[in-house]
């Protein structure tokens, strides 16, 4: 029986990263999964990775946010989604192996950036980050690169692996073929989570055919390929994206419960410099708060914490954090109706002052959320954010951009969808016991705004 990594301990903490003269394990390990079916761990490097205290730590972080309370199924972790995306890139690099696409360091890389590119995520994630104004890539690559089990792994494979890694997240190493494997409009990220996502969700829209996808992949210098016999697999993976983004990563609901975690840390953040008497202090959010957060305060956060402080933040004094600790605790969420952007900027400061008037703040309780997606853009030299497109292989050995090929794929590239939705809590206007007439005209203004 091999003797598990995890009891071979050095004085760090820290399994030796290369005990064997080849780097594999003695005996393959194997994840059983829901999506992949299986996960294949055979490479000492990985198996330790998944081991260190920054990795199990994604154990405790939703891979959907928020989206939990829309659909329930929606638990899963940003844990399940790197190992699903390190499976997605072995097959990759098992594939394009064979046609000689790069040598055993590159390949070794190339899974840990796979296995760790979500590493540096914060609890509840997008919507974390918004209010504290940080880019979990950013965190990533100071989880890889600092004082942490994750670099001092890496290092023992080689003093400069930790900066390769980094450099991938970044999109700015070398091998801009590794690069699109992790991060393009085709990617192992997004082949997992959609598929993923989809599963847990228990929708529809995000399958498609992966295993087709991979089959017809081929490397070129600085990114994969496909070959046209292919098209439709691709094609299908386009549409997949664009439906989950609207029925599932966009949907309403979750974006109300986004609207209401958000202006709970807003108001903890500001009760925090009014020097508040704060019952359960939120000791945990100060280095945010003041913009001093280091990296062991940063690995410290998780949604186990939040939530701690959500729940016991529903018994403080302040009316504002008690009632939105309790809306998203017991899913009390806001209402929401169409905006219409023109008609917003008319109604907007009589819509405020009728807030105020009722007692209720509209920094906290109006909110205008709006959502936008890009579901496919061919290459626009230059411009911000540019994207490497989609290319085919012909069968004459030309490139094609995709949307030259597919109807389908023309008629959504490069045309960006927005969706703009006002938030508020119906609930206080329904209650038309006090201020019935400038309830009803809040709601009225509402109502006209879906027209």
């Amino acid at each position: 029986m091999t003797k598990k990594l995890t009891e071979q301990k050095s004085e760090e903490g820290v399994t030796p990263a290369m005990e064997r003269q080849d780097g594999k394990l003695e005996e393959e390990k194997v994840f059983k999964d829901p999506v992949h079916r299986y996960i294949h761990v055979r490479d000492e490097l990985i198996w330790e990775l998944i081991g260190t205290k920054e990795f199990q730590r994604l154990r405790r972080i939703r891979q959907l946010g928020t989206t939990f309370l829309t659909f329930h199924g929606a638990e899963h972790t940003r844990f399940n989604h790197s190992l699903g995306v390190y499976e997605v890139m072995r097959r990759m690099v098992e594939n394009l192996e064979k046609k000689g696409a790069w040598d055993e360091e590159e390949r070794l890389v190339c899974l840990a950036s796979a296995l760790l590119h979500d590493v540096g995520h914060g609890p509840f994630s997008h919507s974390f980050e918004k209010v504290f104004h940080m880019d979990h890539e950013k965190w990533t690559r100071e989880i890889i690169l600092g004082d942490t089990e994750i670099n001092q792994v890496l290092r023992q494979m080689s003093p400069d692996v930790p900066e390769k890694v980094a450099d991938v997240i970044a999109k700015t190493y070398d091998n801009k073929l590794l690069v699109s494997l992790i991060s393009s409009q085709i990617d192992a990220d997004r082949m997992d989570y959609l598929l993923r996502d989809a599963f847990y969700t228990g929708v529809s829209y995000g399958q498609f055919d992966m295993e087709r996808i991979l089959r017809v992949m081929r490397p070129e210098e600085d990114q994969a390929v496909f070959k046209h016999s292919g098209m439709h697999a691709v094609e299908d993976y386009i549409m997949s994206r664009y439906q989950m983004y609207w029925q599932v990563y966009f949907h309403p609901v979750t974006r109300s419960a986004e609207v209401i975690l958000s202006k709970i840390l807003h108001r903890a953040r500001e009760l925090l410099a009014e020097n508040y008497p704060f019952k359960i202090t939120p000791i945990h959010f100060k280095s945010m708060f003041n913009g001093e957060v280091t990296l062991k305060d940063y690995l410290k956060l998780d949604e186990s914490i939040i939530l701690y402080y959500f729940q016991a933040w529903e018994e403080e004094d302040d009316p504002i954090l008690s009632d939105l600790c309790q809306r998203f605790m017991n899913r009390r969420l806001f209402k929401y109706v169409e905006c219409n952007p023109s008609k917003q900027m008319l109604i907007w400061p009589e819509l405020q002052q009728l807030f105020k008037k009722i007692g209720l703040n509209p920094d906290y309780y109006l909110v205008i959320d709006s959502s936008s997606d890009l579901p496919y853009d061919f290459y626009r030299p230059g411009e911000k954010d540019e994207r490497l497109p989609i290319h085919l292989l012909m069968p004459d050995g030309r490139l094609r951009e995709l949307s030259r090929e597919s109807d389908v794929v023309e008629a959504i590239s490069g045309k960006k969808r927005t969706d703009h939705k006002l938030y508020f809590p119906e609930d206080f206007l329904s209650d038309q016991t006090t201020f019935a007439k400038e309830k009803q005209k809040i709601l009225s203004l509402l109502t006209n705004q879906e027209g």
